[in-house]
């Protein structure tokens, strides 16, 4: 899943701002968007020519999101058909990066379902732990990663042994890294997936208070400003404030960075002791 073109990786941080975006407004989609971006990644992995189709540089970006709309409508959620039909209209530099962005999309719609819940560090913790678990145990880890059962023996295996015993983005995740590996060992695949899962629990998150809904531009400016002054990925929370006359008013952690005219007011009857 390492994605290596310039192109690729352009694309991939695009799509990624993309997704939080669509995770911010999916309200009760977000428990299903990760399972159909899966989804999605198994369609375009098994129809080769869908894949070159879709990822092709030469083809008109809004004709390849229309025939994505044209395969998908009614069998995914809206949100994940949006997604993908956005992440089709951008360039990628080999079809096999647009397959491995579409798993990383997933991935990240998985940790953000357990985020939803409080239970990101419970999804890294569980994902470690089974790791562990197949390292030691043998003969369990010849059933689910080698040739001899079928899929839907392999499945049924992962859910006795799991089901109830971890959250649905670890089953999910999980479920998904034996019934299709796609190259890697099991413990490459758990360990890759954890590494995404990680990222997103280690990043910083800004509460954005603002009169006026932020471009795409202003906020992929804005996190970008925020991360080179705290030296860490920041994601922002946009929260819309008529009250804010003007400007910004950004929360990270206890630090507060307020840029509105209603705030500066504020101070100045504070210092006044007016206020």
């Amino acid at each position: 899943m390492t994605i290596t073109g310039a192109v690729s990786r352009a694309s991939l941080a695009e799509a990624k701002d993309r997704l939080e975006a669509v995770i911010s407004s999916a309200g009760p989609d977000l428990d299903a968007l990760g399972g159909d971006l899966f989804a999605v990644l198994h369609l375009i992995d098994r129809e080769h020519g869908l894949r070159r189709a879709v990822s092709d540089p030469a083809r008109d970006g809004a004709d390849k999101a229309q025939l994505v709309r044209i395969l998908l409508e009614g069998k995914v959620s809206p949100a994940a058909l949006g997604l993908v039909a956005d992440v089709v209209r951008m360039r990628w530099s080999t079809p096999s990066e647009l397959s491995d962005a579409v798993e990383t999309l997933a991935v990240i719609a998985e940790s953000a379902r357990a985020e939803a819940a409080g239970r990101l560090d419970d999804l890294e913790d569980e994902l470690f732990r089974f790791s562990r678990v197949i390292e030691g145990e043998v003969e369990l880890r010849g059933a689910l990663a080698g040739p001899g059962l079928p899929a839907d023996r392999k499945a049924g295996l992962v859910e006795a042994l799991l089901d109830g015993k971890v959250q649905p983005a670890t089953l999910t995740l999980i479920t998904e890294l034996v019934l299709r590996p796609r190259g890697r060992s099991l413990e490459g695949g758990l360990a890759e997936y954890g590494r995404i899962v990680a990222k997103r629990r280690e990043r910083l998150v800004a509460l954005v208070r603002t009169p006026v809904a932020l471009t795409d531009a202003q906020r992929t400016r804005l996190a970008a400003v925020l991360a080179a002054a705290y030296g860490h990925e920041v994601h922002l929370n946009i929260e819309l404030d008529p009250t804010a006359i003007g400007g910004l008013s950004i929360e990270i952690g206890d630090e507060i960075i307020d840029g509105t005219i209603a705030g500066r007011l504020d101070d100045v009857r504070r210092r006044l002791g007016t206020g």
